[in-house]
């Protein structure tokens, strides 16, 4: 893109105008085609269904029905199959809208229960039932689990989500839900019902389809929306955090890092948490651990994620009492990082809010340093 738009500036322009200058009246049937042919296409597009960026095919599995407060969720009670990498996958979902691993298992309410919100990575695209996150976490502690993720959902979609499904759970143990920094981009969209400042629920916003469909291949954001996406945010994952207290449940927040972090990823993961206080889990994942036809994390991440989430979730599920007698002490500023261990393949905590001490603990066989967050 910048050497097109060097070309541009430095090279079709110049031309551009000699050959006005030279015969105006082709450069004035070449405006006038030009704006015709935007005119046609707007005409053309307008007769199309156009559906959100983050659910462009109406066909693909696992299938999504509109929903005009949340833009689309599951088609509830049905189960769809997918040929994905030689292997044909499951997605069962139950009543409720829940991935199980049968829609003849449905989640139960009743029963004790850890939340999972979130979007493909969490629901487990490319995975079968049991190799997904939350899946392994709920074989690994012997506990029900209740996967709430849709595809292509933004962080205010997983938290209006999360906001209708909580109340219909009985004994909620855990919240946990996910951000990516990769994945900011869609808490900017506006193409489909979504939360403005303040949390406060706006209906998608009707634009023209040649502007849609520009801001699809080009997606450029201006600072301005860029600093309200990163405000809304901020109130999003504060909020989901407060629904969970006030149902009971604990919450920890996942934030995914596949491979090395590169400096904007690492400018605009400590602006939008750090700089706002917000409490974390790090995970960094190696760059290799994907689904070979996409950037999904393939069945061997998911385990490393599983198993580190299920290590956070028990040490705050021990201290939850003791923590809730303590009100007055501040742990908003600290974040665990789990990394893969340089002696295997295990996932292991490197940071605490405590500071530099050993944690005490043998996180999948092996101890490891704490150091504060804002040393990362």
């Amino acid at each position: 893109m910048a050497i097109l738009g060097t070309w541009i500036a430095l090279v079709a322009r110049r031309r551009t105008g000699r050959f006005a200058a030279r015969t105006p009246a082709g450069a004035l049937r070449i405006v006038i085609a030009v704006v015709l042919a935007l005119g046609a296409s707007e005409l053309v597009l307008n007769r199309v269904h156009l559906r959100p960026a983050e659910w462009l095919s109406a066909e693909d599995e696992p299938r999504r029905q509109p929903d005009p407060r949340l833009g689309w969720t599951w088609v509830p009670a049905r189960t769809g199959h997918k040929s994905i990498g030689g292997r044909v996958i499951d997605y069962a979902i139950d009543p409720a809208g829940y991935r199980v691993s049968s829609v003849d298992e449905p989640v139960d309410p009743e029963r004790p229960t850890i939340l999972f919100t979130g979007e493909s990575v969490m629901f487990g695209e490319g995975l079968t039932y049991a190799e997904s996150i939350p899946a392994q976490v709920g074989a690994m502690m012997g506990m029900q689990t209740a996967n709430l993720a849709v595809h292509g959902y933004g962080n205010d979609q997983a938290y209006l989500r999360l906001e209708t499904e909580l109340p219909h759970f009985r004994r909620p143990v855990a919240v946990v839900s996910l951000f990516m920094t990769a994945l900011f981009g869609r808490n900017l969209d506006q193409d489909r019902p979504h939360l403005g400042p303040g949390l406060v629920w706006l209906p998608a916003e009707q634009r023209s389809r040649l502007s849609s469909l520009a801001k699809l291949l080009v997606p450029y954001r201006a600072d301005t929306t860029v600093e309200r996406g990163v405000r809304v945010t901020q109130e999003m994952l504060r909020a989901i955090s407060e629904l969970a207290r006030a149902h009971g449940a604990t919450p920890l927040l996942v934030v995914l890092q596949f491979g090395h972090e590169e400096g904007p990823e690492q400018v605009l993961r400590r602006r939008i948490l750090d700089d706002a206080s917000i409490p974390y889990v790090l995970i960094d994942i190696d760059s290799s651990w994907r689904l070979p036809w996409d950037r999904h994390p393939n069945a061997r991440a998911a385990h490393a994620i599983a198993a580190a989430i299920e290590t956070e979730l028990r040490g705050r599920l021990a201290v939850a009492a003791p923590l809730r007698e303590r009100k007055g002490r501040d742990e908003r500023s600290w974040a665990l990082v789990y990394k893969p261990c340089v002696r295997c393949s295990n996932m292991c905590i490197t940071t605490s809010r405590n500071g530099p001490r050993c944690s005490g603990w043998l996180p999948l066989g092996h101890k490891q340093m704490l150091v504060p967050s804002a040393q990362q």
